[in-house]
């Protein structure tokens, strides 16, 4: 399997931040084909352990082929990181020494046309990492109103011609294809020699809703956080700047002891810090990996330990 082949982005990152060790215990919270995991579970043998959670089937089949020789050590399991306390409960771990988290969608939901997150080809508007979530790409675009669908556009995708796109939408409804709505938006923003195709942001909203990846975030930080060990680790990559934001802010929050304002003189939060950030700046991609693979430019890796 080629794809389960693939080295992931950050790879030797990922394992120089979580410094995995034997008899330790570690959760990849987004598995995919197992790539990470596969690094971890070399790194902490003969006796370390390594649970995956992944909602994608595909992503869990093909992880379950990578980690086959690591079957006795690994616990792989298709449920969302926004069950990670419930389900480290009912596997019996206690505490952890180290969490991965590989946001977005990867590589392999983007190669796979019928999946609907790409434009490069034809496909259905689905966009679900997760087939059987109720709501669709398709049925935000053909049922949402146009201020939802503008709030969608400019909030998760920074995109400054959201209402008009919106617009666009509502009046070239039904659109049931990627191809579809790539051209709907195409004639909002024709592309005059742009970079970036003008529908990408549109896509990477739609993708974000369809998924509450936000909201996913949000729910897993504090999660991650009380279930690491003392020295255990966090390791985070994100792809745009909205998921940065979110891990930055969370890492920033916990790493202090007062979350007061600062003029006021006596502290009354009674908060404190949980967190040490390793980096405060994101560590990025080398240049040999991003020539390698394009997709990687745009990764953040930040890194925070339990106190």
């Amino acid at each position: 399997m080629v794809l389960a082949a693939h080295q992931p982005v950050l790879y030797h990152e990922i394992l120089q931040a979580l410094q995995p060790k034997d008899k330790g215990c570690y959760v990849d919270c987004t598995l995919g084909a197992g790539g990470h995991a596969l690094g971890i579970l070399n790194a902490c043998a003969p006796e370390g352990k390594l649970l995956g959670l992944d909602v994608d089937p595909q992503a869990l089949a093909l992880a379950r082929e990578t980690l086959a020789p690591h079957e006795q050590r690994s616990t792989l399991l298709q449920r969302s990181y926004i069950t990670l306390e419930e389900t480290l409960k009912e596997i019996d771990w206690a505490l952890v020494n180290g969490i991965v988290l590989d946001l977005g969608a990867s590589s392999m939901q983007f190669d796979t046309a019928e999946r609907g997150f790409s434009f490069r080809e034809d496909a259905p508007l689905d966009m679900r990492f997760d087939p059987t979530r109720a709501e669709s790409a398709a049925d935000i675009v053909n049922t949402y109103s146009e201020a939802e669908l503008a709030e969608i556009i400019f909030r998760y995708g920074e995109e400054r011609a959201s209402r008009r796109i919106a617009k666009a939408i509502i009046r070239m409804r039904p659109i049931c294809s990627t191809v579809q709505l790539a051209s709907v938006i195409e004639k909002v923003i024709p592309r005059k020699g742009m970079r970036v195709h003008p529908a990408t942001r549109t896509f990477q909203a739609l993708r974000i809703a369809v998924n509450d990846e936000m909201g996913a975030i949000e729910s897993v930080l504090p999660q991650a956080a009380r279930t690491l060990a003392p020295g255990g680790r966090l390791a985070i990559i994100s792809f745009h700047s909205l998921e940065d934001r979110l891990v930055k802010q969370y890492f920033r929050q916990e790493s202090r002891d007062c979350l007061c304002p600062p003029r006021q003189p006596i502290c009354t939060c009674g908060h404190k810090a949980t967190l040490k950030e390793i980096v405060r700046k994101p560590i990025r991609p080398g240049d040999e990996e991003m020539q390698e693979n394009p997709r990687a430019r745009s990764a953040r890796l930040r890194v925070a330990e339990k106190l």
